[in-house]
């Protein structure tokens, strides 16, 4: 496993971590100076600034890209399919403009929660195989873009409103199915919040390989937890073992950034100088 304790080369900042305290140039900026040296920021920082403006700051900051957030919210009726096919599109191409290597899918939950307006379902079932469905003709999209697509399996407790694929075997079980030969154009983004609880994660990672592990999200998961959304803790903070998962990950081959990504109304109320140098301090202690 790689050793993080004498320099942050491997931090790549999750710009919603910092989402309240600036935009996109502001966090760009103060990225530079605690020489982070990687983001994944999300659309809507990107749309607010503009992308060209973005593309832009990114390059003239040197960084690199860990990731784009997001696509996905691919549920919707079929007044809808359309809306969701086409922001999905966008997306690809907003990650070619800015250099991303991958897309982090969130795949939606029931459809009236992921494109409102859409009517009203309870099928779950129905769900997931939309979900598939979409990530098919998207990978289509998005190869010829050469923007790989990462599926992010999140916590139950988001089953209904976020996302309907919670384990890393559901994630990978799409992956299989959807490429087979591991071209490395599908896989899966791997976040410590919403996998740290599963008894069959280790076995998954290590199903996963190489060519499934696109990105690596860590952060902490709190007692008690206020918010399921906005509570996350700080690493270190909480009841995760952080440095397991990542050894994990890093024994089948893994060796791209660990992304920080906290969502959270504590930090978000912090300055944006007193955060980057916590995240600096934690990946280097407890990462």
């Amino acid at each position: 496993m790689r050793d993080f304790s004498t320099d942050h080369r491997w931090l790549s900042l999750n710009t919603a971590t910092v989402r309240k305290q600036g935009d996109l140039a502001q966090i760009i900026d103060a990225c530079a100076r605690h020489g982070i040296r990687a983001i994944d920021p999300w659309r809507d920082q990107v749309a607010a600034i503009g992308l060209d403006r973005a593309a832009r700051a990114v390059r003239d900051a040197g960084l690199e890209l860990s990731g784009y957030c997001r696509g996905g919210m691919f549920t919707a009726d079929a007044a809808h399919r359309i809306e969701a096919r086409d922001d999905n599109r966008r997306a690809v191409d907003e990650a070619s403009t800015l250099g991303a290597p991958c897309i982090v899918l969130v795949v939606g939950g029931l459809p009236q929660y992921s494109r409102p307006g859409s009517v009203a379902s309870k099928d779950i079932v129905a769900a997931r195989v939309q979900v598939e469905d979409a990530i098919a003709e998207m990978l289509e999209y998005a190869r010829e873009a050469r923007i790989a697509l990462a599926i992010e399996p999140l916590h139950p407790a988001y089953a209904a409103d976020r996302a309907c694929v919670n384990t890393t075997r559901q994630a990978l079980d799409i992956c299989d199915r959807l490429d087979p030969q591991r071209s490395g154009a599908l896989g899966v983004a791997l976040d410590v919040y919403h996998i740290w609880w599963d008894p069959e994660l280790l076995p998954q990672i290590w199903r996963a390989d190489r060519d499934r592990l696109l990105a690596f999200h860590v952060c902490d998961w709190l007692v008690p937890t206020k918010d399921l959304l906005n509570d996350r803790g700080m690493m270190g903070d909480g009841v995760i073992d952080i440095r397991s998962v990542r050894r994990a990950v890093e024994a089948q081959g893994f060796g791209g950034y660990s992304e920080i990504e906290i969502f959270s109304n504590d930090w978000w109320g912090r300055p944006i100088d007193e955060v980057l140098q916590t995240c600096i301090e934690r990946h280097r202690s407890v990462v």
